[in-house]
């Protein structure tokens, strides 16, 4: 704003403001000092008091100098406080004196004693102020490049406290007051032409960056010393990322101590007070309402959701064979424990015959995306540290003759030994996993005669068998325990697949680890160095399959084919049909398959008669089903590092299904002159007592079948050794 704005007396017009020109330092203007506080009307009074103290000082020559950093003098402060000048007074004092002492017509001093201003100075008191400011060492005639311009802290402080206050009308502003222009440089009047200077063209006082000009200014750093905790953000927001994951976080902790130290002894407590309601109260055993029960009854053998292009098959031999049986596992969530389904139980026992290092468990075995799937862990059960799944058709489902198939993903990876994943049959008068059973039974697979073959060991002293000799031979007393008497019955078995793993021949290094399986007939009584007939053997392709080096031992002997796998049939990547088909009989065959292509055949004349033994057969026992997933020493090497990272392994069942011939169809466990049910059942304790691992002669001793007791006078149960 104008300090000279309007009605300040000098007869311009208002806003008369003077342009600040670039500074220019070091020039200097020669003139006659004059009163710089007498207005227009005192300009000769001014003049005289002027020419007086002049004379006291004596003449003084004003000669040019550089502006350099003058001599300070003392000032002493008028009995008028500084800040109690008018604004235009404020605002003229620097302006330099005119030719002849007389101001610039734009400059013109404003007596306020005139104008009303309530602080206004008198004529004398403004003739002190300006001699004070002339007077000292150098007389009136000193250089006016010497008169100090700075402001007093008393005056710097006093215009700063009334810088905002208003007097006599309008507000008082200082012209130090940065607020307003800085600095000014001389420059020609706009009116008169006369040239006026600034404080900056008197001093060389030209500040630098780091130079505090007025001590109300701030500098950048000024907050950091003095901080005003005024100026801080007071704001309390705790709506922010970080503050909602601390509270958060604290509300979790302190939740989770709460639930765990009071919440879930609570939780308990009630649990134990509420009673139960409902048809399973106090059974524990009981399944649960919410559960469907009845899920798994089938009306027939054959799964209604097998497609209708498996109906058909073509045997090895290119007979038609039919569906007789078939199940898909496509309803999710089956279990198979003791009689949950009609055909398959899942069972409860330690496989000690083949000294297993898992138990088996119903738990493991279930279906879910379509599949049977039985799963292996390293959980610790009844003392082992594996557990796993077994489940068997044993006495519920059997055939005879035909083709046994099933869709398989195997557990683990091909490149890894360890696992032992089957899929196989048994005869049904001996139960898997059940050692009194099997004991005298298994693998024999005998003609209906009387020889050396049917005796302990063989009769042969060389220890070529530990077998303790069949139990139920053909050649038996009348009173016998016998099923069919005159006919030789055993347990054999045949392998679909028993998965293992191999190392390819070569010198590639690192050596090439592929999966394989063994597809088997296990038979006894044993040939001379458990060698059959090889001439009765067929390869279908020798570089995938080949005849297993291993052929037997004391306890079984067996004929196998190995074929090699491609290790993507792991692990539910992909899935592979493994199958074979057989004729019973001493003149039948078994030919085995994977995928579509066979592998390899068996004739029953490789099984002829060989030294002291005769024929072996084919079997022709109702067999039943197994598939299993097991580990032990017995079989495989363990690389338990290996596996170990492959836990829990799932051995996966997409279906099962059997094929037989139209006119010779036979799915049951008592075919006609091969029953086996009332033999089973009058011995039920030992077919359903897993512990026992001999059978000594057991005797009925309590008759429940049609009819009366063939031994009379017996009562109670049976005992077995």
């Amino acid at each position: 704003m104008d300090p000279l704005g309007p009605g300040n007396g000098s007869g311009h017009p208002p806003n008369r403001l003077r342009k600040t020109p670039t500074l220019q330092i070091n020039s200097q203007v020669q003139r006659e000092p004059s009163n710089p506080f007498a207005d227009a009307s005192s300009s000769s009074n001014n003049n005289n008091n002027i020419s007086s103290a002049s004379t006291l000082a004596g003449p003084s020559p004003i000669t040019p100098r550089a502006l350099i950093s003058p001599q300070q003098r003392t000032f002493s402060p008028s009995p008028a406080p500084a800040d109690s000048l008018s604004r235009n007074e404020s605002t003229e004092r620097l302006a330099v004196p005119g030719p002849g002492g007389s101001l610039p017509r734009s400059r013109a001093y404003v007596d306020d004693s005139q104008s009303g201003y309530p602080y206004s100075t008198s004529q004398n008191q403004q003739q002190q102020q300006q001699q004070q400011r002339y007077s000292g060492g150098g007389g009136y005639g000193a250089d006016y490049t010497s008169f100090s311009s700075r402001r007093t802290s008393w005056s710097s402080d006093a215009a700063s406290r009334h810088a905002s206050y208003g007097y006599g009308g309008y507000t008082y502003s200082s012209p130090f007051d940065d607020s307003r222009v800085p600095s000014r440089a001389g420059s020609s009047d706009d009116e008169g032409g006369i040239t006026t200077q600034t404080v900056t063209e008197k001093f060389a006082i030209f500040p630098d960056g780091d130079l505090i000009v007025y001590p109300h200014d701030v500098e950048k750093d000024d907050e950091l010393h003095n901080p005003d905790p005024n100026d801080k953000e007071r704001k309390c927001d705790i709506w922010h990322k970080r503050g909602i994951t601390n509270i958060g976080a604290l509300i979790f902790l302190i939740g989770g101590v709460l639930t765990l130290f009071i919440g879930y002894p609570v939780i308990s407590y009630i649990q134990g007070l509420t009673s139960i309601k409902g048809g399973c109260a106090g059974d524990p055993m009981c399944i649960d309402v919410d559960i469907p029960l009845l899920k798994n009854i089938r009306t027939g053998l054959i799964d209604p959701d097998t497609p209708k292009s498996a109906m058909k098959k073509k045997s090895a031999s290119g007979k038609d064979l039919e569906l007789v049986f078939s199940d898909e596992f496509n309803l999710d969530g089956r279990t198979f424990f003791q009689e949950d389904d009609p055909y398959l139980q899942a069972v409860d026992i330690w496989y000690g015959v083949t000294q297993d290092l898992e138990w088996y468990d119903p738990d493991a075995v279930t279906t879910k995306n379509g599949k049977l799937e039985l799963r292996f862990d390293a959980f610790q059960n009844h003392y082992l540290n594996y557990r796993s799944g077994m489940v068997q058709s044993w006495n519920q489902m059997c055939f005879t003759g035909g083709r046994l198939e099933a869709s398989i993903s195997l557990p683990g990876r091909g490149d890894v030994s360890g696992l032992w994943p089957g899929f196989w049959a048994m005869g049904n008068l001996g139960r898997p996993g059940y050692p009194a059973t099997t004991d005298g039974m298994w693998p024999y697979s005998y003609h209906d005669k009387c020889d050396a073959g049917i005796t302990a060991n063989q009769s042969d002293p060389g220890g070529l068998s530990f077998l303790p000799g069949m139990k139920l031979p053909a050649c038996t007393c009348d009173d016998a325990d016998h099923p069919t008497p005159g006919k030789s019955r055993t347990s054999p078995e045949i392998d679909v697949i028993e998965a293992s793993v191999h190392a390819l021949h070569g010198e590639k290094k690192p050596i090439n680890v592929i999966g394989d399986v063994s597809q088997s007939c296990q038979v006894a009584p044993f040939d001379v160095w458990y060698m059959p007939d090889y001439d009765f053997t067929e390869l279908y392709d020798p570089e995938i399959t080949i005849m297993n080096a291993y052929r037997g031992g004391v306890y079984q002997q067996a004929i196998s084919g190995v074929t090699n796998l491609n290790n993507n049939w792991y692990n539910g990547k992909e899935y592979q049909v493994y199958a074979f088909d057989y004729i019973p009989g001493d003149k039948g065959e078994i030919t085995w398959y994977v995928g579509k292509e066979k592998s390899w055949k068996l004739d029953a004349r490789a099984l002829g008669p060989n030294g002291n033994v005769g024929q072996r057969i084919i079997p022709r026992e109702p067999m039943a089903l197994i598939a299993n997933l097991g580990m032990s020493n017995s079989f495989a090497a363990l690389n338990l590092t290996g596996l170990a990272p492959l836990f829990p392994a799932t051995m996966r069942i997409d279906y099962i299904r059997i094929y037989q011939e139209k006119d010779k169809k036979s799915v049951t466990c008592d075919p006609p002159g091969m029953e086996t049910t009332d033999y089973i059942r009058k011995h039920k304790d030992v077919y359903h007592n897993p512990n026992l691992t001999t059978w000594t002669n057991p005797q009925p001793e309590q008759w429940d079948g049609p009819g009366e007791s063939p031994l009379p006078g017996k009562q109670g149960m049976f005992t077995v050794g």
